[in-house]
C-alpha cells in the first residue's frame, strides 16, 4: 500500500509539474488609433465614447491603455461572459484628462481572442451635439511602408485632420506627399515623430503652399513598423466627422479617373 500510495503520489506530482509547464494563452492587442478629449475650432468639445462586447463563455480580463498620454496611464476591466462594457467620453471620465488625445491599446489578457470593439466620435458646443461617427480599430497587423489617406478636403466646407503615431521605441521619420492625380506630387514633406508620439495636425500645417481643394491623396511613407496614421474629415457647418482609415500601398496611376 505505501508503494502503491509513493507511485500515485509521484504521478499527481508529475501531473502538476507538466500542467505549470503549460503557458498560458497569448494576449490579443487591438488598437483604437485615435481617442480624445480636446476642445476644438469652433468651441467644439470633441469626445469619444468606447464600448467592449465580450462575446465568449468565459470573463475577460482587459487592459486599456493610452500609449502617448502623459505617464502612459491605464486601466484593467473584468468583463463577464456575454456582456458589454461602455465608456463614455473615456478619456476624461475614465482617465481623468482633459486637453488630451492618443491611440487607445486595448489588450485582452491570456485570451486567444479579443473582445469586440465599438469606438465612436462626436463634439459637444452648448446643447448641440454633432452626430456620432464611427473609427475604424486595427485588429489585425496594419503596417506598410506605404500607406494612402484617399478623400481629404480642406475648404470652406470641410477641414482635414492627419494624425501620426510612433508606438515604438525610437524615432520615426514621415514623409507625407499631396496628389490630386496618383503619381503626381504637389507637395512632399518629412516629419520626425518621437518614441510614443502622436501627432494631429491639420493638413494645411503639413502642406502650408497648398490653399484649398477636394478630394486630395496623401500618402505617407516611413520604415518604422509600429506606426499608425489616420485622418478625419469635418464639415465646419454641422461639426459632422468622417473618420478616413489608410489603404495600404499606394493608388495606382490613373485610378481617380477611372473611378
Amino acid at each position: 500500500m505505501a508503494r502503491l500510495l509513493a507511485s500515485l503520489l509521484l504521478i499527481l506530482g508529475a501531473a502538476a509539474a507538466s500542467a505549470a509547464e503549460v503557458p498560458p494563452p497569448p494576449s490579443v492587442s487591438v488598437l483604437v488609433p485615435i481617442v480624445g478629449s480636446v476642445m476644438g475650432m469652433n468651441n467644439v468639445r470633441w469626445k469619444t465614447d468606447i464600448d467592449l462586447y465580450n462575446d465568449s463563455r468565459v470573463e475577460a480580463n482587459v487592459m486599456l491603455s493610452l500609449p502617448t498620454a502623459p505617464d502612459q496611464p491605464f486601466i484593467l476591466v473584468a468583463i463577464p461572459p456575454a456582456s458589454g462594457q461602455h465608456f463614455g467620453d473615456i478619456v476624461a471620465e475614465t482617465f481623468g484628462m482633459s486637453e488630451t488625445l492618443s491611440p487607445l491599446k486595448i489588450v485582452t489578457i491570456e485570451s486567444a481572442r479579443s473582445v469586440r470593439v465599438l469606438a465612436t466620435v462626436y463634439g459637444v458646443r452648448d446643447a448641440d451635439v454633432s452626430p456620432p461617427a464611427p473609427i475604424a480599430v486595427t485588429y489585425g497587423p496594419s503596417y506598410g511602408p506605404l500607406r494612402t489617406l484617399n478623400g481629404l478636403s480642406f475648404s470652406d466646407a470641410f477641414r482635414t485632420n492627419i494624425g501620426l503615431a510612433n508606438l515604438g521605441e525610437h524615432e520615426a521619420l514621415f514623409t507625407l506627399a499631396i496628389q490630386r492625380v496618383p503619381g503626381r506630387n504637389l507637395a512632399v514633406t518629412r516629419l520626425p515623430v518621437g518614441a510614443n508620439t502622436l501627432i494631429h495636425t491639420a493638413v494645411q500645417s503639413l502642406f502650408p503652399m497648398i490653399t484649398k481643394g477636394e478630394d486630395f491623396i496623401v500618402i505617407v511613407e516611413t520604415s518604422s513598423p509600429d506606426t499608425y496614421i489616420y485622418a478625419s474629415v469635418i464639415d465646419n457647418q454641422t461639426n459632422e466627422t468622417h473618420f478616413i482609415q489608410p489603404a495600404i500601398g499606394a493608388p495606382l496611376i490613373g485610378q481617380a479617373q477611372n473611378q
